[in-house]
């Protein structure tokens, strides 16, 4: 019988944070247990977020434990004060001053500001590591990438597997807020040679990564994906309206998922056919950042509803409620080696998604799994006329233009949610096999012991 393995995920991103990067680190702590590995989690006690959702707490199973350990960072309204003083476009000489101050914090606060949360996350897991509590191996998700300077910590306790976790690129994620990229130059491969095992959210983020880094062994770098969870998507079906056409999007917009594309094809539509747009609805659920929102000036003539942020299981049942889904990339270094996790909820709802993305990791899922139609965010002229092949198919038959029966199912099983926790469980263990194997025999002068013979975790906790 296969033994237990006790695992502690760090994660800064985790409920009652929102957003859809909490959830490959929550459904973790769901599904876990049933491929034997009871987790425990590390993350922050008062997080500095723009959004929270106290409805991903349903996944929490009972009983495990869950270490929230404080940061010292300033709450979010003070962090987007700074963020929009950084972007303003007024050359005054108090507006230059606050852009100076704010650079040179930028170069402190390296890799990104959550860094502030170290010096607590650090004393809770020296204390964790310590304890009688001390797990098998730990699992560190990112971003934020500051939560990777937790590395050495990690392997000072023996026989203590790593696996680093990339839910975006450290890269390609840079500094959409107040945050310093460059150190990432010399900080990311440096905690990398720390880590046992490293998984990533998509196979290009992993031919990336050991592209750059010639030193990661390939057998000990795994590709998995994120998923969907049915338990999440409400009972019964949700009927689209009968007299418009609904195409909804869900999540944030920013410099990645832009809607500059989309909108500007969207006002060709207006322009060109008035009387078929007319009939069109775009949703537009989650929060929309500052620097996004000049795209957005006068939209609500071309039908574009602006909803802000629902909680996880309204925003699925909205777009149950839709004729048509919505996913968007814009056309920025690094897209095209990531998708969205929401794709795969718009997989499973299996109804006909509009990708508004650059050839890349979206645009071939899309294509691989039936999921719709692929037009580049540049291709103004394609997106006006995926918009209206939607918009007359559905004025002959009230329908999409891709039938509920042509969508493939076939192949969707593997990016649930609990298979893909057994595909950490068997990464866990391989990393903590790799941490038990026996080094190399020692020479006699390499095995004596140093100082009075205490481990490092014992003297830093002292």
């Amino acid at each position: 019988m296969t033994p237990w393995v006790r695992a502690l995920i760090v994660s800064y991103a985790f409920p009652p944070v929102g957003g859809a990067g909490v959830q490959r680190v929550s459904k973790l702590t769901k599904y876990l247990p049933f491929h034997g590995v009871t987790p425990a989690v590390l993350t922050v006690k008062n997080p500095s977020v723009p959004l929270t959702d106290r409805s991903l707490e349903q996944d929490i199973p009972g009983g495990i434990d869950i270490l929230r350990a404080p940061t010292l960072e300033p709450g979010y309204g003070l962090k987007q004060a700074a963020w929009n003083t950084a972007a303003a476009k007024s050359s005054g000489l108090a507006v230059r001053a606050k852009k100076w101050l704010l650079r040179f914090g930028r170069k402190l606060l390296a890799p990104d500001p959550q860094v502030l949360w170290l010096p607590g996350s650090a004393i809770a897991l020296i204390r964790r590591l310590r304890s009688d509590a001390a797990d098998d191996v730990i699992f560190i998700s990112g971003p934020p990438f500051s939560q990777f300077l937790l590395a050495p910590l990690s392997r000072l306790r023996p026989g203590t597997a790593l696996v680093l976790d990339y839910r975006d690129e450290w890269t390609t994620q840079g500094s959409y807020e107040l945050g310093s990229a460059g150190a990432g130059a010399w900080l990311e491969p440096a905690m990398l040679r720390f880590a046992h095992v490293i998984t990533t959210a998509t196979e290009e983020f992993r031919s990336a990564l050991l592209g750059r880094f010639a030193f990661l062994d390939p057998a000990r770098v795994f590709a998995i994906p994120n998923g969907y969870d049915p338990d999440d998507f409400p009972i019964g079906p949700s009927r689209p309206p009968s007299d418009h056409f609904v195409l909804t999007y869900v999540g944030t917009v920013f410099h990645l998922t832009s809607a500059r594309g989309f909108i500007a094809g969207l006002r060709q539509l207006q322009a060109r056919n008035p009387e078929l747009a007319r009939g069109l609805e775009v949703r537009f659920i989650g929060r929309v950042v500052e620097t996004e929102q000049v795209y957005f000036e006068g939209t609500e003539e071309l039908g574009v509803r602006r909803q802000g942020y629902l909680e996880h299981r309204e925003a699925l049942a909205a777009l149950q409620a839709s004729h048509a889904t919505l996913c968007l990339l814009d056309d920025v270094v690094g897209t095209d080696r990531i998708y969205p996790a929401k794709i795969f909820e718009l997989m499973y709802l299996q109804k006909p998604c509009l990708a508004i993305t650059p050839t890349g990791a979206l645009s071939r899922l899309v294509q691989l799994h039936g999921l719709g139609e692929v037009v580049h965010p540049a291709d103004t002229e394609g997106i006006v006329n995926a918009l209206a092949r939607l918009l007359r198919a559905f004025r002959l038959d009230g329908v999409a233009t891709q039938s509920q029966s042509l969508l493939p199912t076939l192949g969707i099983n593997q990016f649930h949610r609990k298979a893909q926790a057994g595909q950490f469980a068997e990464v866990f263990r391989t990393a903590i096999a790799l941490a038990r194997a026996k080094p190399p025999q020692a020479t006699a002068a390499q095995a004596a012991p140093s100082g009075n013979g205490r481990s490092a975790l014992e003297k830093l906790s002292q």
